[in-house]
């Protein structure tokens, strides 16, 4: 019988599990979407669960240091890493993740990370030329920062194409190292559209050498660099985000994204896992960025919500009058081609909508000019507002959310929360976690449609709009069906930790 390495009860302090939780943005420090959101969220879960994590990410310029409470730290070890022809030194600030004991470690690298945004320049919607290096001296710096800071992780879970090359390095970089011998790895899919594919020389930048990189072989792609086809091939275990989105990435067609091969040859070692989302940021009834607090049991102060959300917007409506949000990234995954027909027929109604975003230029044209036809009926703020965005959940009657293709989604699940029924498509997770509503069963926490066409989704909009006017008690009930959903990440934490052990005993680790 093979030997294995023995890893007892976790249930003293220096067996614990540790994890070293690993994203290119965590709320509150960094934000562009629902990732940070995860990555804040769910290393608080596992802790809860009885994990260690530590939690690495760059520091980039606009994180006030001072503000947080950020320390620069000093090892005792000289942290060097290769990016091509150069070595670049690698500095390390450390802080407490807020309301808890997890240690974040940020890297630090003035040319690299000291800029304006995060992937790139929101002005022209185009990401950084050398996005390609800064993510490979990311994700080496990190082995290093866990080697000089003796972080000892079971587990490096790793986020996105950003931090994919991790299971590539340790793999063929850092094979020998003792210090990653008992070390799994999980690569988790939060959207398989961006893959951070980069040209053939990149290969230099990563420093495996050429013999790595040939058709077929886990870095190229159609004669690039794909980092995140490097990650699904080099990674432990994978994991997406909900069940159907980890079925659908494996079927050719508009999900996959051409990474259905590799995909389907590890169709048993890929998992889902819908995310949760944190009930001590979002919940109705104790919310500090809404001005009426409110319950499943006392809806009376949702519809002050809608008063203060439809002031707050200009807009002017009687009580009775439905209201629809939206908060969104404005991208096509977001289904916001098939809404742009939709919209003159909904506002001919008695109708109010919000939206609140920002991307893609054309879409930003889009509700400014129905914004213009209909100044009366519309809301628009193309800007990102945290604040504002818990009140278009706690004060609209309805959240829309006609995506494309959507790996599991958050809004829908902080909708189901704040009672505002959410209008979706039948597709990852989505399909999920939102149950559509069923007339003869008197069932169902939103309003579901399959078809990706403007008439599948102005239809459903407007089966919606009939429930809400002509069957308010239906529709009281559907609200606290909904507000009654539990998708906290207490379950989701528990199925992660699973597949860690899973992940472990895959490497040929055992825990008891």
């Amino acid at each position: 019988m093979e030997n294995k390495p023995i890893i007892h009860n976790p249930q003293h302090e220096q067996d614990t599990l540790r994890v070293a939780f690993i994203s290119t943005e965590v709320a509150p420090f960094a934000k562009t979407g629902g990732l940070a959101d995860v990555a804040s969220a769910l290393p608080k879960a596992l802790s809860q669960q009885g994990a260690h994590v530590d939690i690495l990410m760059p520091l980039y310029g606009h994180i006030n240091t001072q503000a947080f409470g950020l320390r620069k730290l000093a090892s005792e070890v000289q942290m060097e890493v290769p990016l091509g022809y150069y070595i670049e030194g690698v500095g390390v600030w450390q802080g407490t993740f807020p309301d808890s004991n997890i240690r974040v470690y940020f890297i630090s690298h003035a040319w690299f990370f000291e800029r304006a945004n995060l992937y790139g320049d929101l002005t022209t919607g185009q990401d950084y030329s050398d996005n390609a290096a800064r993510f490979t001296y990311f994700s080496r710096a990190c082995l290093e920062v866990i080697k000089a800071f003796d972080l000892k992780p079971d587990i490096i879970h790793c986020n996105d194409y950003q931090t994919a090359l991790i299971p590539a390095y340790l793999n063929l970089v850092y094979q020998d190292d003792p210090v990653f011998e008992h070390t799994a790895t999980l690569y988790t899919i939060h959207n398989i559209q961006y893959q951070g594919r980069y040209p053939r020389e990149t290969i230099d930048l990563i420093n495996v050498g050429y013999e790595n990189f040939y058709p077929t072989s886990p870095f190229e792609y159609f004669d690039q660099v794909n980092f995140m086809k490097a990650g699904l091939v080099y990674a432990d275990l994978l994991n997406t985000v909900s069940k159907t989105y980890a079925r659908e990435i494996q079927t050719p067609g508009e999900f996959d994204h051409g990474m259905e091969g590799v995909l389907q040859a590890r169709s048993k070692e890929l998992f889902g896992i819908v995310n949760g989302i944190d009930y001590d940021i979002w919940n109705p009834a104790t919310d500090p960025l809404i001005p009426f607090p409110y319950n499943h049991d006392d809806l009376s102060g949702k519809i002050e919500n809608k008063a203060a959300l439809l002031s707050a917007f200009g807009l002017d409506a009687s009580p009775d009058t439905p209201v629809i949000g939206i908060v969104s990234r404005l991208a096509s995954q977001k289904g916001f081609d098939i809404l742009g027909p939709c919209l003159d027929p909904i506002l001919k109604q008695d109708v109010r909508v919000v939206v609140l975003g920002t991307g893609e230029a054309r879409y930003h044209d889009l509700f400014n000019w129905i914004a213009a036809v209909y100044p009366e009926k519309i809301g628009l703020k193309l800007t990102f507002d945290n604040q504002l965005a818990h009140l278009i959940e706690a004060g609209s009657d309805m959240f829309l959310m006609p995506s494309q293709y959507e790996p599991c989604g958050l809004n829908q699940l902080y909708s189901l929360r704040y009672g505002t029924l959410p209008i979706v498509r039948k597709t990852g997770g989505l399909a999920d976690t939102v149950r559509g509503y069923n007339s003869k069963e008197d069932e169902g926490t939103g309003f579901v449609f399959h078809a990706y066409t403007s008439e599948a989704l102005l239809s459903t909009v407007n089966r919606a709009l009939e429930t809400y006017r002509d069957h308010p008690a239906i529709w009281q009930a559907m609200r606290r069906r909904a507000m009654q959903e539990d998708f906290s990440w207490e379950t989701s934490a528990a199925a992660y930790m699973d597949l860690y052990y899973k992940a472990l005993r895959k490497k040929g680790v055992e825990r008891y």
